[in-house]
């Protein structure tokens, strides 16, 4: 199992967190889907995002059967040579599930492998913790979709946003 996350913070300092999980790079559709509302833990600071972020990621696997065997976060593993959202997670379970991070925007320093998808030239980057790089670039290439976002990283961030 595979699990994709994204979390939306709302004007009253709650979360919404959300995971799509699903088989193979390639499914169409979600096997499950899993939302929460959250408290808000840590404020937003810049370079430490992990620490807002990660706690209602957290919260929403407690709500798997089983943990995945990888996992894809909204955003970077490295920040540079400092440790982003992506490898905090990987760190949390001890190497034991590889985490992509797939991020929108390029970030001073890192060295994300820039992905095109679609017609976009606005690439994705992608970064990993526990798999080669160019093998998860790769698998978010692949992903469904037809546009620059594969479909279900759209899905997952409308499920957060409560929009679906």
């Amino acid at each position: 199992m595979i699990a994709a996350f994204d979390v939306h913070y709302l004007p009253d300092g709650k979360a919404s967190a959300a995971a799509v999980l699903f088989n193979e790079y390639t499914d169409r559709h979600p096997s499950l889907e899993h939302t929460i509302l959250t408290d808000v833990s840590s404020r937003y600071i810049p370079g430490q995002f992990y620490r807002r972020e990660m706690p209602c990621i957290l919260r929403v696997i407690e709500q798997f059967g089983e943990m995945p065997r990888e996992m894809i976060v909204d955003g970077y593993v490295m920040l540079g040579d400092r440790p982003g959202l992506g490898r905090h997670l990987f760190d949390h379970f001890a190497g034991k599930v590889s985490v992509i991070g797939v991020a929108k925007s390029k970030y001073k320093g890192s060295t994300g492998i820039e992905v095109l998808r679609g017609r976009s030239d606005r690439p994705l980057y992608v970064t990993a913790a526990g798999s080669d790089p160019a093998a998860a670039a790769e698998k978010i290439r692949v992903m469904y979709g037809p546009h620059r976002l594969p479909a279900l990283l759209k899905r997952v961030d409308l499920l957060a946003r409560g929009a679906v």
